[in-house]
């Protein structure tokens, strides 16, 4: 069985390939994914994991959340969290739901970071985007280039001018966070 979200994605990429007439190879050169991977994903075939999908949204300079969030069809404000686009990295088991829905100026997720997961996002991910990292619960270990930031509940970080960063639970128990992103300029 197909599941819809990973086969919603696979459309999104593609979409946004096709919006921009490119090639399986000059994505695959633009994101450093292979073409073969890139293929399975836009067919459906394959979930991607956050370090992929983190590498298409720096090529295409769009937001992780735009390439799982379909457009905005709602005509209700409130958004149910059954009804939230809801993506699990088959990599590190790390979820990501997104609160904010697609047209709003700011897209909020929720990340739920298992323990003892890693996931890196390339510096290009960071371009075009301001970007606050607000911890709920837990404890996350937060590499933004040679900057290592330590958070616990409660703590937040602003992230600088683009580097790549990774995010690390090294306890024995989730970490749940947030993120906040605004759109610095157009890609």
């Amino acid at each position: 069985m197909v599941d819809p979200l990973v086969e919603r994605i696979g459309a999104r990429i593609r979409a946004e390939r096709d919006r921009r007439r490119w090639t399986l190879a000059e994505l695959a050169e633009e994101s450093g994914v292979s073409r073969a991977m890139i293929h399975r994903i836009e067919r459906g075939e394959s979930n991607p994991t956050a370090v992929v999908l983190g590498k298409l949204s720096a090529a295409f300079r769009l937001s992780v959340a735009t390439l799982l969030d379909p457009e905005d069809t709602r005509t209700e404000r409130v958004r149910r969290t059954d009804s939230a686009p809801l993506w699990h990295d088959p990599g590190t088991g790390y979820t990501r739901r997104q609160v904010s829905a697609p047209g709003f100026p700011a897209e909020v997720a929720e990340i739920r970071l298992p323990a003892g997961a890693e996931v890196p996002y390339p510096a290009a991910a960071f371009a075009f985007h301001r970007q606050t990292v607000w911890v709920l619960d837990g404890h996350l270990t937060f590499h933004e280039g040679d900057t290592v930031h330590e958070l616990g509940a409660g703590d937040a970080v602003e992230l600088g001018p683009p580097a790549p960063c990774v995010f690390v639970n090294a306890t024995a128990r989730e970490c749940r966070y947030a993120v906040v992103l605004v759109r610095d300029e157009a890609p």
